[in-house]
């Protein structure tokens, strides 16, 4: 690929070993020990990564210690806003090289980055520039004798830990980068060791912007390892953590240390439901893509369909045809639509998800296949749907974090809700209706953080993105998340 850009991402990956990023500074980890990194679409090895340990995360931590103590802590709302607008010019400057590096890392097909993302990474990040100057307490009237001034304070909570999922890495960072510029937080970042690239690119792109040295650092490293260290440090006051439900709660536990704050954003097995008044053909790609939008690789994905059962043959036999629509493909191609699974583990797992959906009655109507080929040696599978699958089967209750669908009929309103609600998780879900009663029956009914009618995956900064059930709790975006990065003082003032 040829254009300036690329030539940049090349010269990133041509030192291939990359190192941590502690104190404004490149530096090894403590045991200099090293994690291979492969790129998807191939097979091949991409990059080795430092092992950050807890040894790591220590020096890091103390590095946005002094920094929260120091001189960012002189920083006005003005300056740290001047100072995220500088970050958002370099981030547009450097987003095609950005786009580049995450798909090279976890196979995203590149065009549809290119993009919708970018407009929404940009627009998340004026957000919280515009946030920067929108902190502030209040005046209370109180009922105490004398002459007493009473108020509120907002002050930042310290330092954050980022847990950053390997499926979205460069949009997840900036939903704890945003409030923490914003706030004057400080942050350790933790990677995904599987798609750790795009925020060490980052990294550099903060450093040009003026970010003093230790407001943001990144540990590489494994889950078990820099991960958990970061979640039960003693002197981290927030974690935010966007990953499996299983993983939270690890986190929850090792939050108790010190009485962390969290926002935890875990696994989904959303809803999404067509009523037989629905525009089909809005509903179709909709839905399609609800499931297989980075090859199904997204918490929120809506693989549980459900739809009115009058029109369930038309529906399947539409979504079907979309589906094979789909190219699956090298994700630097122009025209590619999903990219592969992230590693040749997910793949094995999603493949035995097939297996065990065929085992349990379900009726393979479209996918099902590893793709090989000029593709065989990436973890590539086409779009999977399956038909005539009951809410109870294994493929309609866990989290696959892959291309596949179950399609499970309903035959009233009332059901619907019901179904939907089956699940011990409440991240996302989807309502199709040309009516208006239905869609805010449903809205009210649902139980998940968010609820799209006649749309699917759509995010807008200031109106935010959690989690119900086992899918978390804690807010990104909005108002609601600026406050998780503060706490309130009262101040009470004797004049008299």
């Amino acid at each position: 690929m040829n254009s300036p850009w690329a030539t940049t991402a090349a010269n990133f990956l041509a030192d291939p070993n990359k190192q941590l990023f502690i104190d404004g500074k490149w530096v090894p980890s403590a045991t200099g020990e090293r994690i291979e990194t492969f790129n998807p679409s191939t097979g091949q090895l991409l990059a080795t990564l430092a092992r950050g340990q807890k040894a790591d995360v220590d020096a890091a931590v103390a590095s946005s210690r002094r920094a929260f103590q120091g001189h960012w802590s002189s920083f006005t709302p003005a300056q740290r806003q001047q100072l995220i607008m500088q970050f958002a010019e370099l981030f547009e400057k450097n987003f095609e090289e950005l786009t580049l590096l995450e798909s090279l890392d976890m196979g995203a097909p590149l065009m549809t980055r290119l993009r919708p993302a970018k407009n929404t990474a940009l627009q998340t990040i004026l957000y919280y520039a515009a946030q920067a100057r929108n902190i502030g307490g209040e005046t209370v009237s109180n009922s105490l004798p004398g002459k007493v001034t009473s108020m509120t304070l907002k002050a930042p909570v310290g330092v954050v830990g980022g847990i950053i999922p390997w499926n979205g890495p460069l949009f997840s960072q900036m939903h704890i980068l945003g409030p923490v510029l914003a706030t004057g937080c400080t942050a350790v970042i933790k990677p995904s060791e599987e798609a750790s690239l795009a925020i060490l690119r980052t990294a550099e792109l903060l450093v040009e912007a003026g970010l003093p040295p230790g407001v943001v650092n990144v540990v590489t490293g494994f889950g078990s390892e820099a991960g958990a260290a970061l979640a039960a440090h003693p002197d981290v006051n927030r974690v935010a953590f966007t990953g499996s439900t299983g993983t939270g709660r690890e986190i929850i536990k090792a939050s108790a240390g010190n009485m962390k704050r969290l926002q935890l954003e875990l696994g989904g097995k959303s809803p999404d439901i067509v009523f037989a008044d629905a525009d089909l053909d809005k509903a179709v790609p909709g839905v399609a893509m609800g499931v297989f939008s980075n090859s199904g690789q997204i918490c929120f994905a809506g693989t549980r369909i459900f739809v009115e059962r009058k029109i369930q043959a038309e529906f399947v036999e539409r979504l079907g045809a979309y589906s094979r629509t789909l190219k699956v493909g090298d994700p630097l191609a122009p025209d590619t639509n999903l990219g592969p699974l992230i590693s040749r583990r997910q793949l094995d797992r999603v493949l035995s998800y097939l297996d065990i959906g065929r085992q349990e009655g379900g009726e393979l109507v479209a996918g099902g296949r590893r793709l090989g080929g000029d593709l065989a040696g990436g973890y590539y599978l086409e779009p999977t749907i399956f038909s005539n699958v009951s809410n109870t089967m294994t493929i309609a209750r866990e989290e696959i974090f892959g291309p596949v669908a179950s399609v499970i009929p309903f035959d009233t309103v009332e059901d619907a809700l019901a179904l939907a609600n089956a699940t011990e998780y409440g991240l996302a879900s989807g309502v199709w209706t040309t009516n208006i009663d239905t869609a805010l029956k449903l809205a009210h009914g649902i139980e998940a953080g968010t609820v799209w009618v006649n749309c699917y995956g759509l995010v807008d900064p200031a109106v935010g993105f959690g989690g119900y059930k086992e899918s978390g709790y804690g807010w990104k975006g909005g108002q609601a998340q600026i406050d998780g990065y503060l706490y309130q003082k009262a101040v009470y003032i004797n004049v008299g």
